[in-house]
């Protein structure tokens, strides 16, 4: 079975080969910020455990140069020749590596919450569904070209359904592994999240979009009770929230709803503190005051908070401002590619990032319950920083055979 896109002729290829500079520019600006901010943000873990004052720093300083590579080579070849060879396998490989993590020894593991979610190598820890999204993606894009994009539009629900049912018994079976397996809802919401948009543009009905809509909602409420840790996670966001909530709804509501004696979540209350004490212009860089022991990971699932600490609510919109960038000209290139497969991957990469910060900002601001996403490009973390170098890289790569856009006259 052919993977790659060879056999798919476009029907003008561009005579343009210079990938996306200014994409490339823009992911690099963000890398560098998030080398510096893990040096500032990290100033009482270091103490805490005793770890050289520059420990995380040379990390990230090690990883962000690399990936910085990586997308500048990934973005010389052509993307017939390395699309297809690295979506696929990362999707293979990284999908064994994680069904068969319940089962290696201790010593290669790292364990969190209680579930196996990093392999243990030299020096290093790595995450495998960080890569395998990508992979998961590229796989989607392929296949849905292969056997979805091609039918009609105007199909009965059932024979719909069954058109789709391959996709949804891989995904049941990637939700066992990383719901399940690695209690990791948040990494299954987003890539549920990246199915369903697909979908919508591989040509299929309204009404399967209903039927997926509502069986997610089921299922998503399904995942929540049949874990403790998410239901007290549940309790904890309420018991922040509730009070505003039922204020405006109808008193005999607040009857049936309100929950007494529910302590607040301790992270998301620090991560507001951190939020208010930044202010517009921030505190300074390595002058915020939430790090210093009150908000643990402040360098990883809360960096946005420790950033608008130091940088205020200025520099956060600066950041913003890139990130949001960074999504708009990948859908630039989505749009303008010829190949259905490179036009499906590009979209979903810039769906990727922007729901992860989505996911990670609502949950550090207290709107939804934290669901432990990391802030693509700036918190602290190998495997995230190089997947995502790494999807970027694959888009910069199809950047180099889109079209022009022509002036009209």
């Amino acid at each position: 079975m052919n993977f790659s896109t060879n056999k798919i002729k476009p029907k003008k290829q561009s005579t343009n080969i210079q990938p996306d500079y200014i994409l490339f520019l823009l992911v690099s600006i963000l890398i560098i910020l998030s080398i510096i901010f893990s040096y500032s943000l990290t100033i009482y873990t270091v103490e805490y455990f005793g770890y050289n004052q520059f420990h995380f720093f040379l990390r990230q300083l090690l990883v962000g140069t690399l990936s910085i590579f990586v997308m500048w080579t990934l973005s010389l070849i052509h993307p017939d020749k390395i699309v297809g060879i690295v979506g696929m396998s990362l999707f293979i490989i990284f999908f064994l590596l994680m069904a068969v993590m319940p089962f290696l020894p201790s010593s290669l593991v790292t364990e969190s919450g209680g579930a196996n979610r990093w392999i243990r190598l030299p020096g290093v820890s790595l995450s495998p569904v960080e890569f395998f999204k990508v992979g998961f993606i590229y796989f989607l894009s392929w296949s849905f070209h292969r056997r979805v994009m091609v039918m009609p539009k105007k199909m009965t629900l059932k024979d719909e359904l069954f058109l789709l049912a391959p996709y949804f018994g891989a995904f049941l079976l990637v939700v066992f592994i990383v719901a399940f397996l690695q209690k990791d809802l948040g990494q299954v919401v987003l890539l549920g999240l990246i199915l369903i948009v697909l979908l919508v543009f591989a040509n299929r009905s309204f009404k399967v979009f209903l039927s997926l809509g509502a069986s997610a909602l089921v299922a998503f409420i399904l995942l929540i009770v049949s874990a403790p840790h998410r239901i007290n996670r549940i309790y904890s966001w309420w018991a922040m929230n509730q009070d505003g909530i039922l204020a405006i709804m109808p008193h005999w509501v607040d009857n049936y709803l309100r929950i007494d004696e529910l302590p607040e979540p301790y992270q998301v209350s620090h991560s507001l503190n951190a939020i208010h004490n930044g202010g517009f212009f921030g505190q300074g860089i390595s002058l915020g005051d939430i790090k210093l022991g009150f908000l643990s990971e402040v360098h990883t699932d809360f960096v946005l908070a420790g950033i608008m600490e130091e940088i205020g609510l200025i520099g956060l919109l600066f950041i913003i401002i890139i990130l949001f960038s960074i999504v708009w000209r990948i859908f630039i290139i989505s749009r303008r590619v010829d190949n259905p497969i490179y036009h499906l991957f590009s979209l979903a990469i810039a769906l990727m990032i922007v729901i992860a910060f989505l996911i990670n900002s609502y949950g550090i601001s207290g709107i939804i319950p934290i669901k432990g996403i990391a802030v693509p490009f700036l918190s602290y973390g190998g495997s995230s920083m190089l997947s995502m170098a790494i999807s970027i890289g694959l888009v910069l790569s199809i950047s180099r055979t889109v079209k022009k856009e022509r002036k009209s006259k």
